[in-house]
């Protein structure tokens, strides 16, 4: 069969080497790089249980977490962030290529827990002590005191809470009347409603608005607000009323979350990492084509143009998929063309076996695939076994290292059985081998 599409199959392998150059340079517009290789910063978070929502389970606030976290993670514009659980209550923050750390540390560690409730009618020095101190005896349970977005800034509050920003619908940065930074917030049409009686019903009292248990602005509600619709305003920088609108749409965390760890790579970090794994996998891989073409000639040549065409292959796969490559991921690829030299060696040694029999060229190429292709199947599937096997199982850069040793092990196959066949089935007619 592949004697009689032989022309057919070198024109496609020519053809998919194009394409696959063409979809692979330069590499590093067209393959995602990992934490390892272009730096950026690792964190590991701890979702404090014991301040849940009562009913709330550790397992539903983790994974309710990760989806806020990861929102808010796109917004900053992170390609290919790695977001996952790990243990009972951490989660494994990984940002490659993060330009501003600080920024995503502040976005990722705030709660966001945006709530609505009133100033107290009381004044604030009724619950102090002559130190200026929260005096608990004077401090009813109705009542709480609640820093400001300033220094020194406190304000008395009731603690019944009236909405939080699960009715918010959107957040966005906006301009006040005096050019400052504010930011417009809108209601879902449930919250809206609820807003607007809210407000109605309390028109001169303080409408605190409080972000994390801090009181960003309190407003006189000096008439119903209907359409659910509001302002935040509290003398931000526009970095902070951009962070500030970021998080409320992405919503509040179901508990507070501490960094327990927080690692930053530095790019030069990261290009010494591609440097060193390339320079390696180079060195390996020219190695490798200098001993096939010595000892197997210009057999061993053709293996090693096979061996090319599966390395260009497998980099186009991955860019096609949109996978992160990572420094495990190099030694996967490492690992790969080994594996393709091995098929070819098992092909051109059973060759030779044959041709020592006294057997002619035809009669050794045929016998020669024949018998080294269940070893080469045997070989090969159970590679694929183990890394599908580390793919489901791991995480992070063991699932990288999978992905490249599994499209890296299926192309050697193709390439071993039918892409050196095809050329093989043009020296059939020869009357020697160079092998």
């Amino acid at each position: 069969m592949i004697a009689r599409y032989r022309d057919a199959i070198l024109a496609i392998v020519v053809a998919l080497a194009l394409v696959a150059a063409w979809a692979v340079f330069p590499l590093n517009k067209k393959i995602n790089l990992g934490l390892d290789l272009q730096g950026g910063m690792q964190m590991m978070l701890e979702v404090e249980a014991d301040k849940l929502v009562k009913g709330t389970t550790v397992q539903d606030a983790v994974e309710r977490a990760i989806e806020i976290i990861r929102n808010r993670v796109d917004a900053i514009g992170v390609a290919e962030p790695v977001i996952q659980k790990q243990g009972e209550s951490w989660i494994v923050v990984q940002l490659p290529g993060i330009k501003d750390p600080q920024r995503a540390i502040d976005l990722i560690g705030q709660t966001a827990l945006l709530e609505f409730k009133l100033a107290s009618q009381k004044n604030l020095d009724e619950v102090l002590d002559k130190d200026g101190a929260v005096d608990k005896k004077k401090l009813t349970k109705d009542l709480e005191v609640l820093p400001g977005k300033e220094i020194a800034e406190r304000y008395l509050i009731e603690t019944n809470q009236l909405l939080t920003g699960a009715s918010l619908a959107t957040a966005t940065v906006g301009t006040g009347e005096m050019g400052e930074p504010v930011v417009d917030f809108k209601m879902t049409p449930e919250g809206g409603r609820a807003f607007g009686k809210i407000t109605g019903d309390h028109v001169g009292r303080q409408l605190a608005i409080i972000l994390d248990g801090k009181v960003f602005s309190a407003p006189v509600i000096r008439s119903r607000i209907g359409g659910g619709s509001g302002q935040i305003t509290g003398r931000f920088s526009w970095d902070e009323a951009k962070n500030l609108a970021l998080v409320l749409r992405a919503g509040a965390l179901p508990a507070p979350v501490k960094i327990i760890n927080k690692e930053v790579v530095g790019p030069s970090l990261g290009k010494d990492s591609i440097d060193r794994g390339l320079k390696a996998a180079l060195v390996g891989t020219i190695l490798i084509m200098v001993f096939m073409g010595f000892y197997y000639r210009l057999s061993g040549v053709i293996a090693d143009a096979a061996l090319m065409a599966n390395f260009l292959y497998l980099l186009a796969i991955l860019a096609g998929l949109k996978a992160t490559l990572t420094l495990p991921g190099i030694a996967g690829i490492a690992l790969t063309m080994g594996m393709a030299v091995d098929g070819n060696v098992l092909i051109l040694e059973r060759i030779r076996e044959e041709l020592r029999a006294g057997k002619t060229v035809r009669v050794a190429i045929d016998n020669g695939y024949a018998r080294a292709l269940a070893t080469i199947i045997d070989s090969h599937v159970t590679t694929l076994i183990t890394a599908a096997i580390l793919f489901f199982l791991g995480s992070g850069p063991i699932r990288g290292f999978a992905v490249t040793l599994f499209w890296g092990v299926s192309l050697s196959l193709v390439t071993a059985i039918v892409i050196t066949r095809a050329v093989f089935e043009m020296r059939k007619q020869y009357v020697s081998l160079s092998i």
